[in-house]
């Protein structure tokens, strides 16, 4: 069993798979509730304080996901863990990431966060470090490649996906619902389709949902859904609960 203390931790490096330590020097803005511990002298900031003002508005330009991040300052060695889900830094070099917003842990000041034109992703541009968690380990593909949107974990330096329908595999009420509201029951019937030059991160299970029913499949998603595919579903959830009264 090994025991470590502050001399012995790893410095901007995975303490194992499922565990990454930040040797906090400056600001790094990080995920809530993803901090299992921490040496030295750090204080966990929100945002909108007065004092982070400037750092938020150059780095952070997310309004959605603005209460999903604190910013950690300080001097110290903080270790993020994610449930038990593989963790990974990736070092951006005046390039551009784009990572599922579930999935994002922490970022460096000098990195700019955006909304991903995607619902449910968040880009990366600049120089700095990004901190992502997996479901198993990532694997790098290059394009053009068709991928399950439930694997994508992100892509690098290539434009934004589009979606590709297989309507030959879309049978039954349920598979053509999901297609008309976006939603995805399988990734034979609805897939990311990513074009020109750049790299595919791809985690290598699909993401955790528990229980197989298409309900459970349905609800993991709503997250990723923006207001107006909201309405949609709700109309035909109320148009349903009609017809079989």
């Amino acid at each position: 069993m090994t025991i470590y203390n502050p001399d012995t931790l790893p410095k901007n490096d995975n303490l194992n798979r499922f565990s990454y330590v930040i040797d906090v020097k400056e600001q790094i803005f990080i995920r809530k509730g993803k901090m299992i511990a921490f040496y030295g002298e750090l204080r966990f900031e929100a945002m909108g304080s007065s004092v982070l003002d400037l750092i938020v508005r150059n780095a952070f330009n997310a309004p959605k996901y603005v209460h999903h991040f604190v910013v950690a300052q300080g001097q110290g060695q903080l270790i993020l863990g994610d449930n038990g889900n593989d963790l990974a830094c990736y070092d951006l070099d005046n390039a551009n990431m784009t990572i599922r917003a579930k999935n994002l842990l922490g970022f460096t000041k000098d990195v700019i966060c955006q909304e991903s034109t995607l619902p449910g992703y968040l880009t990366m541009l600049g120089t700095g470090k990004v901190i992502a968690s997996s479901n198993g380990p990532v694997h790098f593909l290059e394009l053009p490649c068709r991928v399950d949107e439930q694997a994508v974990l992100g892509w690098a330096d290539c434009p934004s996906p589009s979606y590709h329908y297989d309507y030959a595999h879309v049978q039954g009420w349920a598979s053509a619902a999901g297609a008309l509201t976006g939603f995805s029951l399988s990734g034979e019937e609805k897939q990311i389709d990513f074009t020109g030059a750049g790299t595919v991160l791809v985690q290598s299970s699909e993401l955790d949902v528990t229980g197989s029913s298409a309900l459970m499949q349905l609800l993991a998603q709503l997250p990723l859904l923006g207001k107006e595919d909201l309405g949609t579903l709700s109309l035909s959830v109320q148009q349903q609960m009609k017809e079989q009264r």
